[in-house]
């Protein structure tokens, strides 16, 4: 395994080689995982904890690996947003452990009856959650996702392989040095969370094509790694796209709760997916100079159709790319709609499927946008900052799922997790 301290510059690998080498990873992975599904509740929260209790001890490691990406990040020009992503202190590091204890204390999804019947001919039949097997998780940025992915694996019985973006390479390796020191220790094999060893890119087209070894990937970033994974993936992909998340301030809002959510859904934190990036205004809200102005004056640009641009000056204008852009950025489009229908056609256009907010005090609308809005997370009068695993009572997650197929949402133990039948009869033939 590369130490933290080796140089980021990846070498060349054949696609035979690194064709060979995710095969190698790939069959130590499937046995490690083969163990983890022996392990009961008790003997994987143990584990979990120790992890936990391993990032607390290395904190002055992973946080000299950061200051190097940091550093490399700043000098390659990376934006705020990104830096913002990359950076650790000792509260996040905190927080990252914490989460792997709070994971630890979740209920085992493994051997969970979904549901249970008896048949007419005596049979029984329930199913029963399982693990999905050897996972490959493809992320950017955020080194927080290489113990979020690696405890959440473990927690609901899967094996994992991660591969992170080259500008946190040495977070990523400090964090999983940790996180497999204290696993191993309590019994859970080292190959049951595995880091590539370098950053070549012929490693994550060998882990796409992968079928057979790899049962589901993950890609966690920007739309162009999102893009090519579902591009080149013989293996099954669970992804999102974009997070083009909506804040439609209906007329019924009240308007001191519509100025405190659009600041904070656009500004607490711009540069996750979760944070809002188009406006909506009803023309018929009072409120909306209120709402623009707060934004305006806290420093975020905002880019308008012509009615949004009457209500503010600075506002500049919109172009039809703006509608369709995530910018991570302290910048948001800003419409003016004419009541609820117009709303939900605007959202229904140019929403990522990620998640959509409504502020109102009217009960009807209110229950119409949370039934016709068709996104994973859909909320009524907060913040979409919350569309997140840790603020749902997940623990953690590997990412917010916008599709349709398998989890939407944030993807935590549950979407981790496939069902098998079991049969149970007392001789029954079929006629």
């Amino acid at each position: 395994m590369a130490s933290v301290e080796e140089s980021v510059r990846p070498r060349t690998l054949s696609a035979d080689e690194a064709a060979a080498m995710i095969a190698e990873m790939a069959r130590a992975g499937r046995a490690a995982q083969r163990v983890l599904a022996r392990m009961d509740d008790p003997a994987k929260a143990r584990a979990l904890h120790a992890a936990a209790a391993a990032l607390r001890e290395d904190e002055s490691a992973i946080l000299n690996a950061n200051a190097k990406d940091i550093s490399a990040g700043e000098a390659r020009g990376l934006s705020g947003a990104m830096l913002d992503r990359l950076r650790l202190d000792s509260t996040r590091l905190a927080g990252i452990a914490d989460a792997v204890d709070s994971v630890a204390e979740l209920p085992d999804p493994v051997g969970q009856v979904i549901d249970r019947t008896n048949r007419p001919n005596g049979l029984e039949l329930q199913r029963i959650r399982i693990p999905v097997g050897l996972i490959g998780i493809i992320y950017e940025s955020r080194p927080n996702v290489t113990a979020d992915a690696a405890v959440l694996c473990v927690r609901s019985g899967n094996a994992v392989l991660l591969r992170g973006g080259s500008e946190a390479v040495n977070s990523n390796r400090a964090i999983h040095a940790a996180l497999v020191r204290g696993l191993v220790s309590a019994g859970v094999p080292e190959a049951a969370v595995q880091l590539m060893p370098d950053q070549d890119r012929a490693l994550v087209g060998a882990m796409l094509a992968a079928a057979g070894l790899v049962d589901m990937i993950i890609p966690r970033g920007g739309k162009s790694l999102v893009e090519r994974v579902q591009a080149d993936a013989r293996v099954p992909v669970l992804a999102h796209l974009d997070g083009i998340c909506h804040t439609y301030v209906h007329a019924g809002a009240d308007p001191d709760m519509a100025v405190e959510l659009a600041h904070n859904a656009k500004l607490r934190r711009t540069g996750i997916c979760g944070a809002m990036e188009t406006l909506l205004l009803d023309s018929a809200f009072p409120g909306s100079v209120r709402v623009v102005k707060d934004l305006l004056d806290a420093d975020c640009e905002l880019r308008g159709d012509a009615r949004a641009q009457a209500l503010d000056p600075r506002i500049l204008p919109a172009t039809a790319e703006d509608w369709d852009t995530e910018y991570l950025d302290a910048v948001l489009s800003v419409a003016v709609v004419d009541g609820l229908d117009a709303a939900l056609e605007h959202i229904a256009r140019h929403s990522s499927g990620h998640t959509d907010v409504i502020v109102t005090g009217d009960e009807a609308a209110r229950e119409r946008f949370l039934a016709e809005v068709d996104s994973a997370i859909v909320m009524a009068n907060a913040s979409s900052q919350f569309a997140d695993g840790g603020e749902f009572g997940l623990g953690a997650e590997i990412g917010i799922a916008t599709g349709r197929l398998h989890a939407r949402g944030p993807v935590a133990l549950e979407g981790l997790t496939t069902y098998k039948w079991q049969v149970r009869g007392n001789g029954q033939a079929r006629p």
